[in-house]
């Protein structure tokens, strides 16, 4: 099962370049706005999980519970938001490879903070050598992703 999940999660990775991509030529066709592209992409978005949870069964009335939240248990649509957002704007800026690049160190580097103080109620994970080692060596891909080309031009 663990070798499922992971499969799972890099396939989700495999497909971010793709969604920067689409949000792009669509912010391109209503001219330029990445704002409203990623509205779109949203509302999509939100479709598609409405369309799911009906296919799957989910209970509506489960969502009653909303009311018992605490302000900050919904800022993970506004976080989301903001990723999508932030992805249209700077996928042609900064090219897919160097923007995921940096997004992937960032997500590494928090990661490991959650690992280690199990912020948010997620379970405590050790945070040795070999993973900070595993950290170093994506900030030194960022690096490189980001800069070899320029560091290792030829003269």
């Amino acid at each position: 099962m663990a070798y499922l999940l992971a499969l799972m999660a890099f396939a989700i990775g495999l497909v971010v370049p793709l969604q920067a991509a689409i949000n792009n030529q669509l912010k391109l066709l209503i001219d330029g706005s990445a704002l409203q592209a990623a509205l779109v992409s949203f509302g999509v978005g939100c479709f598609a999980l409405a369309f799911a949870c009906a296919v799957t069964g989910q209970k509506w009335s489960q969502l009653a519970q909303l009311g018992r939240a605490e302000w900050w248990m919904l800022l993970g649509g506004a976080l989301g938001a903001g990723f999508v957002f932030g992805t249209t704007l700077l996928a042609p800026r900064l090219g897919v490879a160097a923007m995921l690049s940096l997004i992937i160190a960032g997500q590494v580097c928090a990661s490991l903070l959650f690992d280690r103080f199990g912020w948010l109620a997620m379970p405590l994970r050790d945070v040795g050598a070999p993973r900070l080692l595993g950290a170093a060596l994506v900030i030194a891909g960022v690096l490189l992703v980001n800069f070899g080309d320029r560091w290792f031009q030829a003269r």
